[in-house]
């Protein structure tokens, strides 16, 4: 019987330090769970610096200034942009590709972005999806929806993927 009480310690001891495990992982887990005051402090600032590049590249266009509105991308070859005209990869093609489709300030328009939604992927990865519109006179308006994924790199958050659609207006 011996053998039987060293079998039964051993399942006790496996089962109490799966069980220990368990609620240990249970507590990091909770820990880093959104609801966390921490966690919320540092979504708002986040969310806040974001806003703050999307705010920077309004600005940057409404002043037809395409170079100051590309800052809030990656610069990287590793940068994608989709739309109707495909993928442009790398950030000069995106550089490229906005000079093409917006030659000048009467293309460019006014830039309004609306509508924003967020989700953080982790602490250092944002979606944001959202609305575009491009106020063109004379009635030569466009606009869109556009989902954004955003890193946060040492020098900020930086658009590392666009995904921007035109809509047509409801009517």
């Amino acid at each position: 019987m011996r053998g039987g009480s060293a079998l039964r310690n051993g399942l006790f001891l496996f089962f109490f330090v799966l069980a220990s495990t368990f609620a240990a992982l249970a507590q990091v887990n909770h820990g880093r769970s959104d609801s966390s005051p921490k966690t919320n402090e540092s979504r708002a600032a986040d969310r806040r610096a974001i806003e703050q590049v999307l705010r920077n590249q309004q600005e940057a266009w409404n002043r037809a200034n395409v170079e100051k509105f590309l800052e809030g991308y990656w610069h990287s070859p590793e940068l994608t942009f989709s739309g109707s005209g495909g993928v442009q990869r790398g950030w000069d093609a995106v550089l490229a590709r906005y000079k093409r489709n917006y030659p000048n300030r009467e293309a460019m328009g006014q830039l309004d972005f609306s509508d924003l939604e967020f989700r953080f992927l982790g602490s250092a990865a944002a979606l944001v999806l959202g609305r575009w519109h491009l106020s063109r006179p004379p009635n030569n308006d466009v606009g869109g929806v556009f989902s954004l994924v955003l890193q946060k790199f040492p020098e900020g958050w930086r658009i590392i993927h666009d995904h921007t659609s035109a809509v047509a207006p409801a009517r």
